[in-house]
């Protein structure tokens, strides 16, 4: 019976869909599919989930605001979220939104699990829409939400509880022994803190008429609806079945030890203690690891389109192409850490890296490549009948190097690769790439394979026996482009990858 391959989940965070998407979020989903794309490459069995948020208060003001249905412009706005796809070649495998039935049905069902947990109060606080969450006074900075730099509303009302004090001390335990495991190690670190200064018990619910009627009811409650945290965590499960507790729920969440939660470090609360525990309250599998980005940020601010300095990822792809754009989010911005996104810093490094850079690499070697291809065969049509059965391709295709030093300096590249892959640092796995394209720039400079020589057909296979290995490690990253060379390595016609800007 044949091995079956291991089983590789992953999501993203649901974006609310107040606004289009920007490129903030655009950072977060292609980190994502960098992943998925790289453990598809592992011969594992991939399951890449992300969706929509739709059932937010922030939702239905922007509604509001526009003078149109709620619903209206959630559809509206989903679906641009899901056209992301395509314009940023995106390789995920469902696409959940939270007005779905499958979803509604699995929220629902969790809420059931974690009944024994939940309980009715009255209660008053300071509710940011924008977090949707509330706050205590000494958590925000000049009576101000300390994410949105706005002021909170204050909200006096009966809803329903969840008992996280309860799980103060199993949350610890797990997120210090990495049974759930926070990725960079500050923000673990963060979370330890935030349990450690006391946890209370969290509102999970809010009156269905301060938010409109829209969202999902609480099973038995219909006067009131469940709080978008609460709501929207649980897709997680929920696209895969867990509404009615299918195969592939049991498979791909309760059987399977490789889950990964890619989230913003502005959320990682409720990722890293309140999912945690919706989860041991309804008695479910937790996930494996929780890895943790930072902001897009532009002019030093965080992207949003109150302050008005969205970048439009639509646009983006326009003007410079789908991998340009994959790749100065992936090079340029530290994995774990907040990155600025200028115009002027975007067009440097689209020119060094990718005009300059790998285009520069992969047209000298397939022109050069060509050229000795058509001396060949020049040399073939004059010679004697006795070469006919030769192919003049074979020199080309070069499946090993004997090249020692080239070996070496693949293989140092694919460690190095790898393991920068496995901590989440995608700029260390792109700079060890970028490495190789300059060993192989100053080969060229030191062999001279332009020059008639008995060496030039082994220098130029050698080259392309890198290139090969360079649009392999690319592909996860920068996919079109690894075709693109993979193709003109096979044709050995050049056309250029990247014009310079």
């Amino acid at each position: 019976m044949a091995k079956k391959n291991k089983k590789f989940y992953l999501s993203t965070a649901l974006p609310y869909v107040n606004e289009f998407p920007h490129a903030g979020w655009a950072l977060e989903i292609i980190q994502a599919d960098v992943i998925a794309r790289y453990h598809r490459l592992l011969a594992e069995d991939v399951f890449f989930l992300t969706g929509t948020d739709e059932n937010s208060l922030k939702n239905v003001r922007a509604a509001e605001e526009e003078g149109m249905s709620v619903k209206k412009l959630v559809d509206r706005n989903a679906k641009k979220f899901h056209e992301l796809k395509d314009i940023l070649n995106l390789s995920f495998n469902d696409f959940i939104r939270t007005t779905e039935e499958r979803h509604i049905k699995g929220a629902q069902k969790l809420w059931k699990a974690c009944q024994k947990d939940i309980y009715k109060k009255s209660y008053r606080g300071l509710y940011c829409v924008g977090c949707e969450e509330f706050y205590k006074e000494n958590e925000l900075e000049n009576g101000l939400c300390p994410e949105h730099k706005t002021r909170p509303d204050l909200v006096e009302e009966e809803n329903y509880f969840f008992r996280l004090s309860k799980y103060q001390d199993k949350l610890k335990t797990i997120i210090e022994s990495d049974e759930a495991k926070i990725i960079p190690q500050v923000r673990k670190n963060e979370i330890i803190s935030f349990i450690n200064s006391g946890l209370e018990d969290i509102c999970i619910s809010r009156l269905s008429e301060r938010g409109r009627g829209w969202g999902i009811p609480v099973p038995g409650d219909p006067s009131q609806i469940l709080w978008t945290w609460f709501d929207a965590l649980s897709n997680y499960v929920n696209a895969l079945g867990y509404g009615e507790n299918s195969k592939k729920f049991q498979e791909w969440w309760q059987k399977n030890e490789n889950k990964l939660h890619i989230v913003g470090k502005g959320i990682l609360r409720f990722h890293g203690i309140y999912w945690i525990a919706f989860l041991l309250s309804a008695k479910l599998a937790l996930p494996k690891i929780i890895f943790v980005h930072g902001y897009l940020t532009s002019a030093g601010q965080k992207m949003s389109k109150s302050l008005g300095n969205v970048i439009d990822p639509f646009e983006l792809v326009k003007k410079y192409g789908c991998d340009p754009v994959r790749y100065f989010l992936l090079r340029e911005i530290p994995p774990t850490e907040d990155g600025d996104f200028t115009y002027q810093k975007f067009e440097e490094r689209y020119n060094a890296d990718l005009a300059s850079g790998l285009g520069n690499l992969v047209a000298r070697v397939v022109t050069l490549a060509a050229e000795l291809k058509t001396q060949k065969s020049n040399l073939k049509n004059r010679a004697s009948k006795g070469s006919e059965g030769e192919d003049e391709n074979e020199v080309f295709i070069a499946p090993e190097t004997q090249n020692l030093k080239l070996k070496e300096e693949i293989k140092k590249t694919q460690q190095k690769y790898k393991k920068a892959l496995a901590e989440f640092k995608f700029n260390e796995a792109l700079i060890s790439t970028w490495d190789l394209i300059s060993f192989c720039d100053k080969y060229i400079e030191r062999e001279r394979p332009w020059e008639k020589s008995e060496k030039q057909l082994s220098i130029i296979n050698n080259l392309l026996f890198a290139l090969d290995n360079i649009a392999q490690l690319l592909q996860p990253f920068l996919p079109e482009t690894s075709e693109k060379i993979k193709k003109q390595l096979k044709t050995k016609k050049s056309q250029p990858l990247f014009p310079r800007i």
